[in-house]
């Protein structure tokens, strides 16, 4: 097993981002809801077990359904707030648009210390004092007013309403509490999913990769400098106008956007969920430079990216329709019915990543 690997299998079996389920009983939430559902008019379709990019309700009395996902960005606003708190709400409504909706309104919290209190900004903020020279001392309410400023600019470049929140100043931890929970409204005729469905699906790959966001890699050891996600309010737009294009085709068969872990999360648990296994050539990706590594391109969180499952035949219809809107969008791979993802780099392997754990994983790590 490879450093690549370790990293990769320590973000998909391990990190709590993605098995929010160790820590958290989806089960009472399902047997609240069910009993709700006897009383309470509506449906909900896809809830908080489903392990998918967002939930989906019916609301009653009405033909449509209404899409909802709430993520938090709260370490990553301690390097870079206006960045964090700006791809914090990117990223919650690239989960929207994942299920085939078009994000409609926000509503935001965020949680810091008294708003006179002096905080750190930048790569030091963790530490409590600058060693590097480059940060940036200011109040917490200055750095309130970046990650008000970031949310409210996403929100303008994708045309989403923000309608509420809340603040509290009552934080007494270095790193500050910012959640945002966007609501859209389904275009699909039905919600796309997460799981792979059928082996011989290809993988279409909308947006570009950078070496930002590659917190993966720093954890591992392998990047010497964390590197937040950047915002990239136009290419967000380009990529959910692209996305919702080829989902109004109907020839979407799965559907995730890439966050936390890359290329690299999102083609393995599409493929575990869905029982079925993965094999992509990472050299096909669109990249933003030339001097991005495998590693890079297979892991970090470059926003403004969507991944899609397409039949064979389908492919040439996706592909003009997201390019219709002007995204950048290649076929990277395909769906397999192995039990394990393969990525490539032309011909080289960089990393095998099974389904489940293997034995001696957790030890290792």
């Amino acid at each position: 097993m490879n450093t690549i690997e370790k990293a990769l299998m320590h973000g998909l079996f391990v990190h709590l981002h993605h098995n929010i389920d160790k820590a958290i009983d989806f089960g009472v939430f399902k047997e609240l809801n069910e009993i709700v559902a006897k009383t309470s008019p509506g449906s909900l379709l896809i809830g908080p077990e489903a392990n998918d990019d967002a939930a989906v309700f019916q609301m009653p009395g009405d033909d449509g359904l209404v899409v909802a996902k709430m993520e938090s960005h709260c370490s990553p606003c301690v390097p870079r707030p206006y960045d964090a708190a700006a791809t914090g709400a990117g990223g919650a409504m690239r989960d929207v648009v994942a299920m085939g909706a078009r994000p409609l309104f926000l509503l935001d919290f965020i949680g810091t210390r008294p708003l006179d209190e002096e905080v750190i900004v930048g790569p030091c903020g963790f530490k409590g004092e600058c060693t590097c020279g480059e940060c940036t001392t200011m109040t917490s309410g200055e750095r309130v007013n970046l990650l008000v400023t970031g949310i409210r600019d996403m929100c303008a470049s994708m045309g989403v309403y923000v309608v509420g929140g809340g603040l509290s100043t009552s934080f007494s931890d270095i790193v500050p509490a910012v959640v945002a929970a966007v609501f859209g409204r389904l275009v699909a005729d039905k919600p796309l999913t997460k799981p792979a469905k059928n082996a011989g699906d290809r993988l279409i790959l909308v947006g570009s990769t950078s070496n930002d966001g590659n917190d993966t890699l720093y954890r591992a050891g392998l990047a010497d400098v964390m590197r937040p996600a950047e915002a990239l309010f136009d290419e967000e737009r380009t990529t959910m106008e692209a996305a919702l294009a080829a989902i109004e085709t109907g020839k979407i068969n799965a559907c995730s956007d890439l966050g936390a872990a890359g290329i690299g999360a999102a083609v393995s648990e599409s493929a575990r969920f869905g029982g079925l296994g993965a094999r992509v050539d990472l050299a096909k990706a669109p990249r933003k430079m030339d001097s991005l590594s495998p590693e890079e391109l297979l892991i970090c969180e470059t926003q403004a990216r969507m991944l899609f499952q397409v039949a064979p035949g389908d492919v040439d219809a996706v592909v003009a329709a997201v390019r219709s809107k002007g995204g950048l969008v290649s076929e990277i791979g395909e769906i397999t019915d192995a039990a394990e993802t393969v990525f490539t780099y032309g011909d080289k392997e960089v990393a095998r990543i099974p389904n489940t754990p293997p034995p001696g994983l957790f030890d290792e790590l």
